[in-house]
């Protein structure tokens, strides 16, 4: 996969290239690109999509303390690099937090939102604290005691080997400012007002992590239209546990955007 060089980083992405409208996927917490596979399979070559992993996930390392807006700037500078002026914004949890941050800052380059199981406040206390168990378990442990919990919270039932994989993989130097970053993020509900493109809200109906009513919260603070798709049975990564009922929900979004 290539490099980016944006804002001291190499940033790890993947381009489908195409004439399409161009579409950024941002991945969630311990996740990284490939958890969009299906969504790129739909959408492209009638869009151009485009994944990368972000600071301490996949290939793209963290060195050292950052926030979701240096993420946000980190996704601007990925569109710089690629050559797009304009485009679709997608995350997943932590993905849709950088994706509502890029477009506070710069909401001429944003031409919609696709904002999967995530939500614009901070974690619950009584949750941030146990997330902080299962860090320190990590941190002290690795990965192993700890996976099943994870892998339930994010993607549900299911066998994730290739996962535990990954995270057993990674070096706690990554995990751990992703985690402080996770636990340590500001409130933007206040300035959902601000956010004025067309945005498709997609939330599962059995996400264990952000509860719907965050989700509507979004799709009622939002500044421009917005709709709200409630993806039945659908986990944290509702796009992995039910991709096709995800893939036809962004695809009706996007097809219905004014592409001039």
């Amino acid at each position: 996969m290539p490099n980016a060089a944006v804002n001291g980083t190499e940033i790890s992405y993947a381009d489908t290239g195409g004439d399409g409208p161009a579409v950024v996927l941002s991945h969630g917490i311990l996740m990284d690109q490939s958890m969009f596979a299906p969504q790129v399979q739909a959408l492209a070559p009638e869009f151009r999509v485009i994944t990368w992993d972000q600071r301490g996930h996949g290939g793209t390392a963290a060195r050292g303390p950052f926030s979701y807006w240096d993420s946000a700037r980190d996704l601007l500078g990925l569109l710089d690099h690629v050559g797009v002026q304009r485009a679709v914004l997608g995350g997943m949890s932590q993905g849709g937090f950088v994706s509502l941050r890029a477009a506070l800052l710069a909401p001429d380059r944003v031409q919609g939102l696709i904002l999967i199981d995530t939500q614009a406040g901070q974690e619950d206390p009584a949750v941030a604290g146990a997330y902080a168990q299962l860090h320190e378990v990590w941190r002290e442990q690795g990965p192993g005691p700890v996976q099943d919990v994870v892998s339930s919270i994010i993607m549900g039932p299911g066998q994730w080997d290739d996962w535990y994989a990954k995270w057993a993989a990674a070096g706690i130097e990554d995990v751990t400012p992703a985690f402080r970053c996770l636990v340590d993020r500001d409130d933007i509900t206040g300035r959902l007002g601000e956010i004025g493109c067309p945005a498709l809200i997609v939330h599962g109906s059995a996400d264990a992590a952000i509860p719907l009513a965050k989700a509507e919260e979004l799709r009622d603070g939002l500044g421009g239209p917005a709709r709200l798709a409630i993806i039945e049975g659908g986990t944290h990564a509702s796009n992995m546990s039910h991709p096709a009922e995800v893939s036809a929900e962004m695809l009706a979004f996007l097809r219905k955007l004014d592409r001039s």
